[in-house]
């Protein structure tokens, strides 16, 4: 179809995989020869794989190696997932030089027999080799769900946030509809509808809006996932999971869940709405003369609540899944919500002061010192979006840093080559043939005009867990000091003798418990090495690694070469002389392997350091690009959450403001006191969302990422991008306290004092 895709191929005996993996049966078209299925050259592809190549496609040009190979498509399987081409076992074998080689051996036990004690025996028995896993069926399935399970977790986490900043919406939405009808609350009142009826009133609209906004947010989500699916894939375009086409799958069960959560949402929402129509002093609001102030509340409850949000954070992960951070990061914004009284009196009790001399400032500055409990609710909705904004583009920033930082560090060289579609995947099995470049390779690159000196790379999948997915083995000359070469973190050790150093990723340690100076035996088995010969590996240091989640191990090319005796390599990194034409070299590179059919065309990935850097930043880019539209809709609710708070504030104040026009305000001076209440409000909000984004990105940075995908990254707070976020909202919160204001500082507001229940 024009481009190249990875492929699994997988060799089988047709005879017997029917009752093994009906799946990977070999389906021979209507046209094909009658042995096909046992013929050399002749693919069956699975969906994905056909489509790669096109409906009308009849061969398929395969590259393994550094070796090309022309098959003949002659038929399908029903298994899905990424491309998949399944052939005779012994054609196969051929096809990939591996003439006696298996990797895998199914096993159908009888009935009746103990699996545990089976496989114990197996391990038990003499000779056995220690390089071969035992897996059971359902462990290939766990394999590839822990590929993306903490991604699919961290996206979950993120779909709940909207519920936290649904339920200040409806918060808001009811706040404003109980301050508008406070009236025809109290004439009900009056009119025998007791205090607990209004509660309930308020509670069942609260719930009704739950379940319509339920209803339409899984209608609406289902089609955005159907339609990101489509567009993005599933990893919102991160290019994590390559050749991976998912569809759509809809829950019934789940919907009714998520929808249970969007109502009892709505209605923790609608609770202090409702509870404000209870409270409703009946003959003051039929007179227009509001509601009591509301109090501060409890003073130790916020610390208690930020007290057991720090204590959470120190927690370990609970299924290797950062739990106890969620709750942190839920308490952090909780309890802090429930500080903006005592904020508020902090701040503009030392305020008010200054300010006493000039009348407008003073009178916005007033309301909020001493309505410090309304104030708190008003702005609760920014301070809870604000924060979750502030965290979020810390934790990014934090991220996009430490990875330009460790690609500075891991690629240092001018030039890259490689081939394509050499990678190996985190799911592979273990791999071990030869790679594309011999040392004649490597040493005829050497001596082109231009070119420096070359650096080497060997890489090679490990399956030391069945339950796991497959750790990448790096081989690569290390220098005397391995920080020259690896993003380590802390100092390496130094290598005992008679032991071989290796050097580990932050996965290692969480998953293996490969710590610094202990023994890593695992390794030596994985390599085939038994009794009192085998290896020992020693942890001589970690290092950094943003591509392999599930772990590396880097090793000293001479001891792989010693242990393995392969001395081929997987990429060439090299260094240009000081003056040297890149894209001169890049044709001498090219020219010098066009004689060899196994790098011919389009086959060689030959790539300048600038562009590596800029497409790794693109995809981290692209990855994180659905962060910024999750912050921008939610300040956008917590705008219209205050938005509401002060359109029911000003229509609840009508008098007040037609008093103050009687005393000789002109419409101009209340707008700028409604206004100046707008800031001072906000900016309450902006410096406690502030504060809390900052320790929730801390959380996120320092507690959640390392626990989600086992590596660390450097706190960065990118304070220009923070102010001017803080300033926007503080801009928006005053244009929005001003658009409020305007109609109730109208004629209806003069005509309001006249106005006598």
């Amino acid at each position: 179809a024009g481009g190249r895709v990875p492929l699994r191929i997988v060799g089988v005996d047709a005879l017997v995989i029917a009752t093994l993996a009906p799946a990977l049966l070999p389906r021979p078209d209507e046209d094909a020869a009658r042995l096909a299925i046992v013929a050399p050259g002749q693919a069956f592809l699975n969906a994905a794989a056909r489509e790669a190549v096109g409906p009308d496609a009849r061969r398929l040009d395969v590259q393994w190696r550094g070796q090309r190979h022309a098959l003949d498509i002659a038929g399908h399987v029903t298994a899905g997932g990424p491309a998949l081409a399944v052939m005779d076992i012994g054609a196969a074998q051929e096809l990939l030089g591996r003439i006696g080689q298996l990797t895998r051996i199914d096993l159908r036990l009888a009935a009746g027999i103990d699996r545990a004690a089976f496989i114990a025996s197996l391990r038990d028995a003499p000779g056995w080799p220690a390089d071969v896993q035992i897996a059971e069926p359902g462990d290939a399935a766990q394999r590839v769900s822990n590929l993306s399970r903490a991604y699919r977790v961290n996206l979950t986490v993120l779909a709940l946030v909207a519920l936290f900043t649904g339920a200040f919406l409806v918060f808001s939405v009811l706040a404003l509809s109980v301050a508008k009808r406070a009236q025809q609350f109290a004439l009900l009142g009056v009119l025998g509808l007791t205090p607990r009826g209004r509660l309930r009133l308020v509670l069942a609209e609260s719930l009704l809006l739950g379940l319509l906004g339920s209803a339409a947010g899984i209608a609406l989500g289902t089609g955005l996932a159907a339609l990101a699916l489509r567009v993005l894939g599933g990893d919102l375009g991160g290019g994590y999971f390559a050749g991976v086409a998912p569809t759509l799958r809809w829950s019934g069960l789940a919907a009714l869940l998520y929808g249970a959560l969007g109502v009892a949402a709505a209605g923790i929402g609608g609770w202090w709405p409702a509870r404000a129509a209870q409270a409703l002093p009946e003959a003051q609001t039929l007179k227009g003369l509001g509601a009591a102030a509301a109090g501060g509340g409890a003073g130790w409850l916020p610390l208690a609540l930020l007290a057991a949000g720090v204590a959470l954070a120190t927690a370990p992960p609970i299924l290797g899944l950062p739990v106890a951070a969620y709750l942190s990061v839920g308490l952090l914004l909780v309890g802090g919500i429930t500080a903006l009284p005592a904020l508020v009196a902090l701040l503009y009790d030392r305020l008010a002061p200054l300010l006493s001399s000039r009348v407008l400032p003073m009178l916005a500055i007033e309301r909020a010192r001493r309505m410090r409990g309304t104030a708190a609710v008003a702005v609760s909705g920014v301070v809870a979006s604000l924060s979750l904004a502030v965290a979020l583009t810390v934790m990014v920033a934090s991220f996009r840093d430490s990875v330009t930082q460790w690609l500075d560090v891991v690629l240092p060289a001018d030039l890259y080559l490689r081939v394509a579609g050499g990678g190996a995947g985190a799911g592979a099995a273990v791999d071990d043939g030869p790679a594309a470049f011999t040392p004649g390779i490597v040493q005829r690159l050497d001596r082109l005009p231009g070119v420096a000196r070359t650096g080497t790379l060997r890489l090679r999948t490990l399956l030391l867990d069945p339950a796991r997915p497959a750790v990448t083995l790096i081989s690569r000359p290390l220098e005397a000091d391995p920080a020259r070469t690896l993003p380590m973190i802390g100092e390496a050790l130094p290598v005992p003798a008679g032991r071989i150093g290796i050097y580990v990723s932050e996965a290692m340690v969480d998953l293996y418990g490969a710590r610094p100076g202990t023994e890593f035996a695992p390794l030596a088995r994985a390599l085939g090495g038994t009794g009192a010969a085998a290896p020992v590996f020693f942890v001589a240091g970690v290092w950094r690694d943003y591509v392999r989640q599930f772990g590396a191990i880097t090793l000293e090319a001479r001891d792989f070469e010693r242990l393995t005796g392969d001395r081929s390599v997987s990429d060439v990194s090299i260094w240009l002389v000081p003056g040297a034409d890149e894209a001169a070299v890049q044709r001498a590179v090219r020219t010098a392997l066009a004689g060899d059919d196994a790098f011919a065309g389009d086959a060689l990935e030959l790539s300048s350091v600038g562009q590596i850097r800029a497409t790794s930043l693109r995809i981290f880019d692209r990855s994180f690009a659905v962060t910024y539209w999750l912050q921008g809709v939610a300040i956008a609710i917590g705008l219209f959450g205050i938005a509401a708070s002060f359109s029911a504030q000003v229509l609840a104040r009508r008098k007040e403001f037609g008093l103050m026009a009687h005393l000789g305000f002109t419409r101009g001076q209340v707008l700028t006191v409604v206004a100046g209440e707008g800031a001072a409000w906000t900016a309450i909000g902006a410096v406690a969302g502030l504060a809390l984004g900052l320790a929730v990105s801390v959380v996120l940075v320092r507690v959640v990422n390392p626990q989600s995908f086992h590596w660390t990254m450097d706190l960065l707070v990118p304070w220009p991008r923070l102010l001017a976020l803080c300033a926007a909202v503080i801009a928006a919160g005053t244009l929005t306290a001003w658009v409020a204001g305007r109609a109730a500082a109208g004629r209806d507001a003069v005509l309001a004092v006249k106005e006598d229940w």
